[in-house]
């Protein structure tokens, strides 16, 4: 069997496991035949011992049982919107400011900010983790700006001990 072949999904790797309890197969015998066709993609024998387990208690299906608790739906293109206003409206506004305002979890905001608005917190400002193209444009256009407003008033001195 090739290489490529022998890379089986969790449920492909269940259902092998689920024949062989039903032809009679123990757990290590299961294992052992598994590494030899397998190799590294083999299972590791505790997920094998659990799966026949389940397979000799009666359980039929290789899905795994639905996980308890809240599937995570706040992020939605919604809440990203939302967020992505409130965090360019206010530049210092804090995650449980937020959090507050939306009703969603500091978690799933820190996770909008830094994973979908691809942003992050410098000096008490949100702000882009890379700048873009436009955005180095217009900061350099800004400088130019500046400079020529202030002309050659430029003074380098520091503003202290001026009496």
């Amino acid at each position: 069997m090739s290489a490529e072949s022998s890379n089986l999904s969790n449920i492909e790797h269940r259902a092998v496991i689920k024949y062989f309890v039903k032809k009679g197969k123990t757990p290590k015998e299961i294992f052992e035949d598994m590494v030899s066709v397998l190799q590294e993609s083999a299972p590791s024998y505790t997920m094998v011992k659990k799966w026949a387990r389940l397979f000799q208690q009666g359980q039929e299906s290789c899905e795994d049982d639905p996980r308890p608790g809240r599937p995570v739906t706040v992020v939605t293109e919604e809440n990203v919107r939302k967020i992505e206003k409130l965090v360019l409206t206010d530049r210092r506004i804090k995650l449980w400011q937020i959090t507050e305002e939306l009703q969603i979890s500091k978690e799933r905001v820190g996770e909008i900010i830094h994973e979908h608005m691809n942003m992050r917190k410098i000096s008490a400002r949100w702000v882009p983790k890379m700048l873009t193209p436009f955005d180095k444009q217009r900061r350099l256009q800004t400088s130019k700006d500046f400079l020529e407003l202030v002309g050659d008033n430029i003074d380098v001195r520091p503003n202290c001990n001026r009496g």
